[in-house]
């Protein structure tokens, strides 16, 4: 299997983050946007779930360092 590279895995738990962060509450646009990184997070990481995903993106982060 393809391994997204670190840097890019990276970004991604970061863009997960800040717009789980951001006020507002979820506007289609923001929960749109926290569906695309889901999925994207899910597919490069090789999971079905989100929670998975963020766990095998920190380790291989970590891993990278």
């Amino acid at each position: 299997m393809l391994m997204a590279h670190p840097a890019v895995l990276r970004e991604l738990v970061q863009r997960y983050e800040n717009l789980l962060s951001q006020d507002g509450g979820a506007a289609p646009r923001q929960q749109q946007e926290i569906e695309d990184v889901s999925y994207t997070l899910c597919v490069s990481t090789g999971t079905r779930s989100v929670e998975r995903a963020l766990t095998l993106a920190r380790e291989r982060i970590t891993a990278a360092s």
